[in-house]
């Protein structure tokens, strides 16, 4: 009796992903990728043959986790005596310091921007195959290969999912996170989104709506609106340009609360949070949909970073302490029952 062949060894690519949700949508839409190559994914980094950590940039204190998470990483296929593993970083500290970081960590086999999220199985097959020329963002436009790690990381990034894009959801099955926009437009001086992740960019509304049905239809029941500015969502659509402080108005094109009331229409049992509100935004108009929406959660996440007076002014936060408390007020009165999440910078 003759054995069968033994099967072809499959590419198992393995994922740390740290910071923010944004960030875990990025990790996710990157596997959908892996799993659309025909590589499988493995839970234990010990058993990678790539293994990618997905990288924040956001403060000092996250660029520090993400270094040591790279070096713990690349000092484990060490002691695991895997000297073959191929070592992938990712994420917002790869968009912004891979120049930098190719001559400080030649560990890393590979670097990859947000543009190119949606194309990691591809670079997993060029890094592991040790291909010639690494591309940039379409993989074609080739720079010289070097003894130092591959930079497929572009200038400028526009992607923005859609509600196709193939996805490996890390969340619990009955929650997940959808991006209506990537980007940001505010000029705040602490962060460096903007300079990382480009300007704002919406979704297209029925993508968003068409992604949402999809999940419903999956059994999930909470699904949390994210990007780097929910209340901005659809002004950077518009034909006359909104300004910082725009707040939300659907008589000038497509809104967060024109979107929020098509998703009221959706059927089926679940309901929406938001999440990455920013309080220039807000408006009687989406308070007054919030509170008419029983599908919206009485759940909102504002940033308010600061609440002094001066502090706001030095962190361009482009509000106020009297703009915030009666915002607050406006808040806990038209959505009775109002849970508020925030976060404050102090120090």
């Amino acid at each position: 009796m003759t054995r069968p062949p033994p099967r072809p060894h499959r590419t198992k690519v393995g994922m740390i992903s740290l910071g923010c949700a944004k960030n875990l949508v990025d990790a996710e839409i990157m596997l959908g990728s892996v799993l659309q190559c025909g590589m499988e994914i493995t839970s234990r980094a010990q058993d990678a043959d790539v293994l990618v950590v997905n990288t924040c940039a956001f403060i000092d204190s996250a660029k520090e986790e993400s270094i040591n998470s790279i070096l713990e990483a690349h000092q484990q296929r060490g002691l695991s005596k895997r000297p073959n593993q191929k070592l992938i970083v990712s994420g917002c500290m790869s968009q912004r310091f891979s120049s930098e970081l190719r001559e400080l960590l030649p560990e890393v086999d590979a670097f990859v921007g947000l543009d190119q999220v949606s194309e990691l199985g591809e670079i997993v097959q060029r890094v592991v195959t040790g291909g010639d020329d690494p591309g940039r963002a379409s993989l074609a436009d080739a720079a010289p290969a070097t003894n130092l790690g591959y930079d497929f990381v572009t200038a400028h990034p526009s992607y923005i999912p859609d509600y196709d894009t193939p996805r490996f959801r890390l969340t619990p099955t009955h929650s997940a996170y959808v991006k209506i926009a990537e980007g940001c437009n505010h000029p705040c001086s602490f962060c460096v989104i903007p300079r990382m992740r480009g300007k704002h960019r919406s979704r297209n509304p029925e993508s968003v709506l068409a992604e949402i049905r999809g999940l419903v239809k999956e059994g999930v029941r909470e699904i949390n609106l994210i990007s780097q500015d929910t209340t901005y969502y659809g002004m950077d659509l518009w034909t006359q340009k909104a300004g910082p402080r725009q707040p939300v108005d659907s008589s000038r094109g497509p809104t967060l609360t024109a979107l929020l009331r098509k998703i009221q229409k959706i059927e089926g049992e679940f309901w929406v949070r938001l999440l990455y509100t920013h309080p220039a935004h807000w408006s009687d108009e989406l308070i007054e949909t919030i509170a008419e929406c029983d599908k919206v959660a009485r759940y909102i996440d504002i940033p308010l970073q600061h609440i002094d007076e001066s502090m706001l002014r030095r962190m361009q936060r482009e509000t106020s302490r009297v703009h915030i408390e009666k915002l607050i007020g406006k808040l806990r009165a038209g959505i009775p029952g109002l849970a508020i999440r925030t976060t404050f910078i102090v120090g």
